[in-house]
């Protein structure tokens, strides 16, 4: 597995806001690119990494919130209700912090990590993680949607907070038994 460089705004904007393409086959090497996504959201300490965060034009994601790190490939919000106000950031715009207003509760289909159809009901978190990474797949970063009087940039005492926090969360899922769970 490796590290990948992640895409930064403003200055690879382009890639940013382009609008994915669908994922037409699982194939190794989008097993490999998942793998290399999901050390490269640990090593930044996020809890969600796009493809076109790693210059990627496809529609796909890796998640951890918790739970064990996976995948959505070709994701669809196929229901969605309910509303929440939440502080959000990005991995593409280190430091800035904003509120953002998400669904509280959705549906999502698509491909998990072992190519496999799913179906997710998500809420919370775990919902607003979905939306924000659907998002980057759709061209769109979440100052696009974050109340403008709420961005703000983190202290170098905070994001150090940040990022201490995401490796404890990822040493702890590291040390729990592993399940393969389908």
């Amino acid at each position: 597995m490796a590290v990948l460089k992640i895409a930064k705004f403003p200055e690879d904007e382009k890639i940013l806001r382009d609008r994915c393409k669908p994922v037409v086959r699982m194939t190794n090497r989008t097993r490999a690119l998942i793998d290399d996504m999901i050390e490269t959201m640990y090593e930044a300490a996020g809890v969600g990494l796009a493809a076109p965060q790693v210059f990627v034009n496809q529609r796909l994601f890796v998640y951890d919130v918790g739970d064990g790190p996976d995948a959505l490939i070709n994701p669809e919000i196929i229901q969605a209700e309910g509303e929440e106000l939440g502080t959000e950031g990005c991995l593409s715009i280190p430091r800035l912090q904003g509120d953002v207003l998400r669904s509280a509760r959705l549906v999502v289909t698509g491909l998990n990590m072992r190519g496999r159809p799913v179906r997710i009901e998500a809420e919370e978190y775990l919902a607003r993680v979905f939306q924000h990474e659907i998002d980057h797949l759709n061209g769109v970063l979440f100052t696009d949607k974050a109340v403008e009087s709420s961005l703000h940039w983190l202290t170098d005492d905070e994001d150090a907070e940040r990022k201490t926090e995401g490796r404890k969360r990822i040493r702890r899922r590291k040390a729990a038994p592993s399940v393969d769970a389908e």
